[in-house]
């Protein structure tokens, strides 16, 4: 098999795998018991969130970890209603983000927040002329993500990041995508809050953070004991957050040769199905993108039926994001960016990770091409 959708989740490092396992079994305290099984428990995820605030450039106690992305983007979403109480509140966001940010932003609009979804060009990037002419006196919170989960595009958030500091209005950025893959810094980006889930970054699934830059108050969405310095109740998942901890701080480590050999492959991959075959679409190439991510529109035929031929070979790859897999529904990121129906649904998603290999882009292409002739035989 060789497995080409990274994107959607990760293996688990064998380094994370390890740390993980004694906290399943010989060391199974809860963190909140006060003998010494739970104050070894309670060390370890103390560990996890300096591993995680030094990754981010954060302070430990400005990190909280969650169950990934989804519940920190509703947790951020819901606590602006509580924090505005009794106040006219206005969002801005932008129409390619992840469905958990989106449908949080729907949840809000029945409750009377006024909520602007910014455009995107044909590249998906948000325009930071847009953003500054959509502010009004009751924006109280921007939320824009890092980078795209179904296309890869890089949004300009440090610039972002600055105007909002200027006129004090709230930022949050959804970083799934990106954490463990491009350099992220809270402080660099002036961001309020941050998201990020373990599984994008070969940790395990189940498993993420949520940054709350220091002094602010935000409604917890879970509620009962004092864990997550008394933020988020619940009885810790110890084995998950310690293999989060490594898990970051081993794709920090490995980011520079990282980087570097997934965008040769996503150039190989590129070039060698252009020359195959030349009509080809790479949505968001003028933009700067994820490495190791490539959306490929191929002319006059279903992404579907490429994805599944290329099963058949043992080559998993996507048609877009898996949160919307097996829903008969465009995809709502490619439709921003102005395709064509045809265009939409002739996407897939190749995303590269830590153990593909040129060999596998060889074969990945050959695969393609020939799938793509046998679909355009049939019509």
């Amino acid at each position: 098999m060789i497995y080409a959708d990274n994107a959607s989740t990760t293996i688990i490092s064998e380094k994370a795998f390890e740390k993980m396992l004694p906290f399943l079994q010989e060391q199974f305290g809860n963190a909140s018991s006060q003998y010494s099984l739970g104050v070894k428990a309670k060390r370890a995820i103390e560990q996890a969130r300096q591993q995680v605030a030094d990754a981010i450039g954060a302070q430990p106690s400005e990190v909280i970890f969650t169950s990934g992305g989804s519940e920190g983007n509703s947790w951020v979403l819901q606590g602006i209603l509580s924090r505005y109480n009794e106040q006219p509140i206005h969002i801005i966001t932008s129409s390619i983000e992840h469905p958990s940010v989106l449908s949080a932003c729907r949840v809000l609009e029945e409750r009377g927040v006024s909520v602007t979804y910014l455009p995107v060009d044909s590249d998906g990037l948000v325009s930071v002329f847009d953003l500054k002419s959509a502010l009004r006196t009751d924006t109280k919170l921007v939320s824009i993500m890092l980078a795209n989960n179904e296309i890869g595009t890089i949004q300009p958030i440090t610039e972002i990041g600055e105007l909002l500091r200027e006129r004090g209005i709230l930022f949050h950025t959804d970083a799934v995508q990106a954490m463990g893959h491009i350099p992220v810094d809270a402080n660099h980006m002036n961001v309020d809050f941050l998201t990020a889930s373990a599984h994008k970054f070969n940790g395990p699934k189940g498993t993420g953070f949520l940054y709350i830059k220091s002094g602010l108050g935000i409604t917890p969405i879970v509620f009962g004991g004092e864990q997550e310095l008394g933020r988020r109740a619940g009885t810790e998942n110890v084995a998950g957050i310690v293999a989060l901890g490594y898990a970051l701080e081993e794709s920090i480590c490995v980011m520079g040769s990282e980087v570097e050999k997934k965008k040769l492959i996503a150039k190989m991959t590129v070039d060698e199905l252009r020359a195959s075959i030349p009509d080809i679409r790479i949505n968001g190439e003028g933009a700067d993108r994820l490495p190791g991510l490539l959306s490929i529109a191929f002319p006059k035929a279903s992404g579907e039926a490429m994805m599944h031929l290329l099963d058949m070979k043992g080559i998993c790859v996507s048609t877009g994001s898996a949160c919307y897999s097996g829903k008969d529904v465009p995809s709502h990121v490619l439709v921003s960016l102005g395709l064509t129906e045809q265009q939409v649904k002739s996407t897939i998603r190749v995303s590269y990770g830590r153990n593909n290999t040129e060999e596998d882009v060889h074969t990945i292409v050959s695969v393609i091409s020939d799938s793509y002739r046998k679909i355009i035989a049939c019509k």
